[in-house]
């Protein structure tokens, strides 16, 4: 069977050459880029096309141009996620801005993880987590009603201790959790509430968490932008 041929336009595709060479180290922090000449020269390309390239990793924040000087890979380090923790509520450099609280009903996938029958609400809460000042989550986190009713979790404002410590005080307190990832292109809400630039994915982390005999007691979408994250995984070793 033939295989499919790269569809995406010229310069998304020299910018993903360029962007994966800096996420390698294969160009360092500091360096300066090959000039225009020399990248035309090398991806068989226009002017205009490399220059467009060059502005999408500037946007995404790989590169920075200096004038008269050219252009040279920032200092830029991803946001490493441990997929294993529970973010604190005000970790360092970060804080939420809360969006909504209410009732609504759920996603159809939010719902089969919860086990809340066709129809039913949920209490749902929204966030905006913000890095010194830049949008870099949004978030949405659902817990069933007979949980979150008449409690902090249902209150439109900011939980002491975040969610986690709201529900270990309801008496369900966090056992272990389930994340499944998945990468797709941003709808124009994340779009815009994460600044994000063109043509750039964004993570979903659906997160479930569970608490006594299996109970879950609380399913997040969390979007992350795919030019400022990486996820980490880490095993236990064997005892």
């Amino acid at each position: 069977m033939a295989r499919r041929l790269d569809p995406r336009p010229r310069h998304q595709q020299i910018a993903a050459e360029l962007r994966a060479e800096i996420m390698s180290g294969a160009l360092k922090t500091g360096e300066q880029l090959p000039s225009t000449a020399h990248l035309v020269t090398r991806f068989n390309a226009a002017n205009a096309t490399i220059q467009r390239a060059l502005q999408s990793l500037k946007d995404e924040g790989f590169v920075r141009g200096h004038a008269g000087k050219g252009v040279f890979v920032r200092d830029r380090h991803p946001f490493v996620v441990k997929a294993a923790t529970y973010k604190s509520p005000s970790p360092q450099g970060y804080s939420y801005e809360l969006l909504k609280v209410g009732e609504v009903r759920p996603p159809n996938d939010v719902a089969a993880a919860l086990g809340t029958p066709d129809g039913d609400l949920v209490m749902m809460r929204s966030r905006l987590l913000v890095h010194d000042g830049d949008p870099v989550e949004l978030s949405w986190s659902y817990y069933p009603l007979h949980i979150a009713a008449g409690t902090p979790l249902a209150a439109n404002k900011k939980i002491r201790g975040g969610a986690p410590q709201a529900l270990a005080d309801l008496g369900f307190p966090e056992q272990y959790f389930e994340d499944r990832i998945s990468v797709r292109q941003p709808t124009t809400e994340e779009v815009e509430g994460l600044d994000l630039p063109a043509d750039v994915p964004v993570f979903r982390q659906f997160r479930v968490i569970y608490s006594h005999a299996g109970q879950p007691v609380e399913a997040s979408i969390l979007i992350k932008g795919g030019h400022l994250y990486e996820l980490a995984y880490q095993q236990a070793a064997d005892a």
